[in-house]
C-alpha cells in the first residue's frame, strides 16, 4: 500500500494544478456516471419485467376465462347447420397447432356420447413447453374454427420459474353432431314375415 500510496503522491506532485482540476472532476463524475448507468439499466429491467408480467396476466385471464366457461352445449341458433357426422378432432386440432406455430404430437379419442339426440366426440391431449402467444393462439384457434368444437377441460401449468413464459397444458376436446336420423322399417318387411312364419306352421 506504501509504494501505491508514493507513487501516487508523486504522480499528484507532477501534475500541474489545471490536471489536478481534472483529476478530481473525473474522481466525482466517474462515480456518478457508473450509479446512473446501473440506475438506467435497472430501470430498463423492471419495466421490461413489467411488461411481460402484464402479458401474462392477460393471456393468464383468456385461459382463466375459456375454463369457466366449461363445457359447450349446442343452441337452437346452430343446430340446423350442425352436421350429422361429427368432425375429424385429430385433424381440427393439428391444424390449429400448426397455425399457433408448433407440431401437436398427437391426440387421445373418447368414446362418443349420444344423448337427447346429439352426438359428442372428444379426444384429450397434452401440450409442452409453449410461449404465452402459442398457447393463446392455439386455444382461441380451436374456439373460433367451428362454432361445433369446445374446450371442455383446461388445465394450464408454467413450466418452472427459470421458464417463466412457457406453458404446459392439459386438454379436453369436444365436437358435437346431430344423431343421425333412424330409417324406417322397409315396408312389407312385416308381412314377408309373417307369410314365412305361416308357411311353417
Amino acid at each position: 500500500m506504501s509504494a501505491v500510496s508514493e507513487r501516487a503522491r508523486d504522480f499528484w506532485d507532477r501534475i500541474s494544478p489545471r490536471e489536478r482540476g481534472l483529476v478530481v472532476i473525473a474522481a466525482v463524475a466517474a462515480p456518478l456516471t457508473i450509479a446512473i448507468w446501473l440506475g438506467m439499466s435497472i430501470g430498463d429491467g423492471l419495466s421490461t419485467m413489467e411488461a411481460r408480467n402484464n402479458k401474462i396476466r392477460k393471456a393468464l385471464v383468456v385461459l382463466a376465462d375459456l375454463k369457466a366457461r366449461g363445457p359447450q352445449q349446442p343452441t337452437d341458433d346452430v343446430v340446423a347447420g350442425m352436421p350429422v357426422e361429427p368432425l375429424s378432432l385429430e385433424t381440427y386440432l393439428t391444424n390449429a397447432a400448426t397455425t399457433a406455430g408448433f407440431v401437436l404430437k398427437g391426440t387421445t379419442p373418447r368414446n362418443p356420447l349420444t344423448r337427447n339426440g346429439f352426438v359428442t366426440a372428444s379426444v384429450t391431449l397434452n401440450v409442452a413447453d409453449l410461449t404465452i402467444d402459442q398457447m393463446k393462439k392455439f386455444l382461441q384457434e380451436i374456439e373460433t374454427k367451428s362454432k361445433y368444437v369446445a374446450i371442455t377441460r383446461l388445465d394450464v401449468t408454467r413450466r418452472d420459474y427459470k421458464s417463466k413464459d412457457k406453458l404446459d397444458a392439459a386438454l379436453e376436446v369436444s365436437t358435437y353432431a346431430r344423431e343421425p336420423a333412424k330409417k324406417p322399417p322397409a315396408a312389407g318387411s312385416g308381412a314377408a314375415t309373417g307369410s314365412a312364419e305361416k308357411q311353417g306352421s
